[in-house]
Formats: C-alpha cells, structure tokens, sequence
C-alpha cells in the first residue's frame, strides 16, 4: 500500500495501540491503517486468528476495531478524526452473537 499523494500540512493525528497514526482528510480508518503497514485489525472469537480488511466497503466485518473505547467500530466506514484512540479488536467484544461450540472438541464452528 502507497499514497498517490502526501500533503503533510494536512494530517490528523491519532493513535493507533498508543502509537501516533497521521491520517489524512477523508482516510477511512482502515485506508490510514493499512497505508502505515498495519494488517492485523482484530483477532477471530474462537481461534484468535488475526483479521483484517477484506471488502473495504463495509460488508465483510473482518476489520472491526475499538474506537475511543467503543468495540466492533467498521474500520472501513469510519473516517478518521484528531485525536481518535484506535486499538486492535480482540474476538467478537459483545456482538450479540453466540460462538457455537463442538462439546466434543471444544472448537467452535
């Protein structure tokens, strides 16, 4: 991933697991991210498998993150502002949706 363009005159600032994240107008929180080499959004509710960005339109939910301490934000459909607190998503944080689980393996499914 690589910007067309730069205008350091025109960066937000924002953090990113405590480290500053320069933004620009417009950027999406996923689109800041990725420009600055970060892959891994969240991780899967049963495995811990890390997540990332897939459809960048808002339909996939693969790129959830908490936000100024608020869970399951789409950092695709969500425009970075100054000062906002990012951090990685760690499962499901409270979706509402229960984790099926095999008795047998202790999996879920």
């Amino acid at each position: 991933m690589r910007r067309l363009s730069h205008d350091a005159n025109k960066q937000l600032r924002a953090t990113f697991e405590g480290e500053e994240l320069l933004a620009h107008p417009n950027d999406t929180v996923a689109a800041a991210l990725l420009a600055t080499g970060q892959w891994q959004f969240r991780t899967t509710p049963v495995s811990e498998t890390p997540r990332g960005p897939f459809c960048m339109m808002g339909v996939c939910f693969e790129c959830l993150v908490e936000i100024d301490g608020v869970a399951n934000r789409q950092a695709c459909m969500t425009e970075v502002r100054d000062g906002m607190r990012i951090k990685r998503q760690s499962g499901a944080n409270h979706m509402g949706i229960p984790v099926a689980v095999d008795d047998a393996s202790g999996t879920g499914s």
